[in-house]
């Protein structure tokens, strides 16, 4: 997989779950790596320290994607080093776990503002930098089509984010940009402990025909294959990635 050697990536919300396991793997691969964080810092670089194992440069950029003038400062931090990136992956997600008639508006704000506002936003610059094409994944997940207990927000956002895959892969394609969505099954990372029914959830993989959890692994192999050049002509496309789960549920 020589066709990732010193290209760049782009990964939000890097630092732990599934974006740490996708910048880890594009790693392997001979990609450097930039990836956002909120929080903790410690463990935004204790992330880095693993990813430079693989001699491949890392940048880890303090950003809060709920605020449009921070995605702007981690644009500017990334052109005073890097002339191009090559690939963005909008994996960062937040919401709250709640019915629609106990939500608040801030509730919502807070969610679109992450889930689809800042993908949006992240896409449109990052199509700035990608010089000779590129590739964008998202990250969805089967709550965008299929009603779950305690999902509408985020079910609703992530439904957003597909549409909006379907129109950026058109409206970049002149610049041999692709643009396609991964729709995970449950995922055993530490975001399950934020939702109510967490023991219903895990308990489904008992129910998945591949018998067994999707895992981060997972998800990053496909995103790997999403960005190479052998996946040329997919484009504007949801791929769900559950182990067949969704087809008998």
């Amino acid at each position: 997989m020589n066709y990732f050697k010193n290209k760049t990536i782009i990964v939000t919300g890097g630092s732990r779950g599934i974006g740490k396991t996708i910048c880890l793997e594009f790693a392997k691969l001979g990609a450097n790596i930039i990836f956002n964080y909120v929080r903790n810092h410690e463990e935004a670089k204790n992330t880095k320290q693993e990813i430079t194992q693989y001699n491949v440069d890392c940048d880890y950029i303090k950003c809060n994607l709920n605020e449009p003038s921070q995605i702007n400062n981690f644009f500017n931090t990334i052109k005073s080093k890097y002339k191009s990136v090559d690939f963005l992956v909008n994996n960062a997600a937040s919401g709250v776990n709640k019915k629609s008639y106990e939500l608040e508006i801030k509730h919502w704000d807070w969610t679109y503002n992450i889930n689809a506002k800042a993908p949006w936003l992240l896409s449109v610059e990052s199509s700035e930098l990608m010089k000779n094409g590129g590739s964008i994944v998202n990250i969805s997940s089967l709550g965008s089509n299929k009603v779950l207990p305690n999902y509408f927000l985020v079910g609703t956002s992530k439904a957003s984010l597909e549409s909006i895959t379907r129109y950026l892969a058109v409206e970049l394609a002149d610049k041999n940009i692709k643009v396609n969505t991964i729709s995970a099954g449950i995922v055993e990372t530490d975001a399950l402990k934020s939702f109510p029914n967490e023991s219903e959830m895990l308990s489904a993989k008992e129910k998945n025909p591949a018998g067994r959890s999707i895992s981060t692994n997972d998800i990053a192999n496909l995103v790997i294959f999403l960005c190479s050049d052998k996946s040329d002509m997919i484009r504007g496309q949801t791929i769900v990635l559950d182990g067949g789960y969704s087809l008998i549920n």
